[in-house]
This record gives structure tokens, C-alpha cells and sequence, in this order.
């Protein structure tokens, strides 16, 4: 099995966590032993949250996707990120906030979930008044946490360990964007990402009335 960062392959992640066993769970619940709690940190594009949302309703699998209210990337109180919102929800997902330290301002449109965006040692798991830190225990430790920061597992695609039910429970931290975008590193995968948005910022202006001829 090859673990290209591809839809592909995720799907194929998902495929072993059942096989395994494994329960997609919400932050919130437990974790119980066989748990998988599953979350998205959207740092850069609303479009390939959807598009991975999208394939995780026809596998049947629900996770939580945490946004940003201060990305410089997209704009949560624009007609996007208001049906992104949406589409999460009707989706099956979970909506939390993916905060920049120190504020954490949860309102009507999140669940009270929150993870940091770039976390530091010196508060990555401290605890957070009304609303649970996916950093903090009981949701986190290292031995039950796998990222792909920077397109890199850092211990190693986890499917082969999912499928034989070796993790007593797990946090799995995807960034959508990484898996959309296709590329054989992360800058190559950003490039990508970049012209996707070139054409539709064009879309954007033409819809806005402006003259591309």
C-alpha cells in the first residue's frame, strides 16, 4: 500500500481503522478503549475541508473540524465560510475552534472543542474555562496521537498499526489540504493549493462584476 498523501489512501486510513476494529468517537465521549477520535485543524482552505467532509459522509465517518476566526486564509463571516459551516453540520461533523493563543472566543457557530494553532509546550494542554482542549487529558497523549504537520507522520502512517488494532485508542490530527492538493512534499503540495485558488479567485471576481477581459 502506498501512503501517498491522497484521497485515496485516506479512505484507505479510515478502511483500516474498521477493520481494526476502531470506533470513530467525539471529543466529549471517553475515549473508551478501540476510540478513534478524529479531527481536522483548518488552517488554510475552507474548499478542501468540504471536499474531505464530503468524503468522509460516504464512508459513514463523522470527526470534528475545528476553524479559524483570525486565518488569513479565509473569512468565516463570508457567504463561503457561512455554508462551509453549514455543510460541515449537515455533514454529520463536528465544529470547533481552531484558536489562536491566548483567545479563545467559542460562540453560536462552535461546538465548545478547541484546539491551538501552532501550539507551544508552555500552554498546549492547559486547561480551558467551558470547553474541552483537544490537547489536554483525557484526549491526549503522546503514545495515542498521530499528526501529518507538514505532510510528515512523524511515526509513520498509522494504517498498518489501525488495521491490526495495536492502539488501545487514538487522536489523529489531518489537515485536509494536504491530502486535496497533490504533491511529493509539502511545497509542492502548496503550489498546488495556490493555483487551485488562482482560478477561483477569477471565479470570485467575474461573480463580483469585474471586467477580466
Amino acid at each position: 500500500m502506498s501512503c501517498s498523501f491522497d484521497l485515496d489512501h485516506y479512505a484507505e486510513i479510515l478502511e483500516a481503522a474498521r477493520v481494526g476494529g476502531y470506533r470513530f468517537a467525539r471529543f466529549g465521549e471517553g475515549p473508551e478503549p478501540g476510540d478513534i477520535l478524529l479531527r481536522h485543524d483548518i488552517d488554510l482552505s475552507l474548499e478542501a475541508a468540504i471536499r474531505m467532509a464530503e468524503l468522509e459522509g460516504e464512508l459513514g465517518v463523522h470527526t470534528t473540524y475545528l476553524l479559524m476566526t483570525e486565518s488569513v486564509f479565509y473569512n468565516l463571516a463570508s457567504s463561503e465560510g457561512i455554508g462551509a459551516i453549514a455543510r460541515l453540520r449537515e455533514l454529520g461533523h463536528a465544529v470547533g475552534l481552531h484558536a489562536v493563543h491566548p483567545r479563545a472566543e467559542l460562540d453560536g457557530r462552535f461546538d465548545r472543542i478547541v484546539s491551538w494553532h501552532n501550539p507551544k509546550p508552555e500552554y498546549m494542554s492547559e486547561e480551558i474555562t467551558g470547553a474541552i482542549n483537544v490537547y489536554a487529558e483525557p484526549y491526549f497523549s503522546p503514545q495515542t496521537y498521530r499528526s501529518d504537520s507538514n505532510q510528515n507522520w512523524r511515526s509513520g502512517c498509522p494504517h498498518d498499526e489501525l488495521r491490526t488494532g495495536e492502539f488501545p485508542w487514538l487522536q489523529i490530527l489531518v489537515h485536509p489540504e494536504i491530502w486535496v492538493y497533490r504533491g511529493a512534499t509539502m511545497g509542492e503540495t502548496m503550489r498546488a493549493m495556490v493555483e487551485a485558488e488562482k482560478v477561483h479567485r477569477f471565479d470570485q471576481l467575474a461573480a463580483d462584476g469585474i471586467d477580466l477581459a
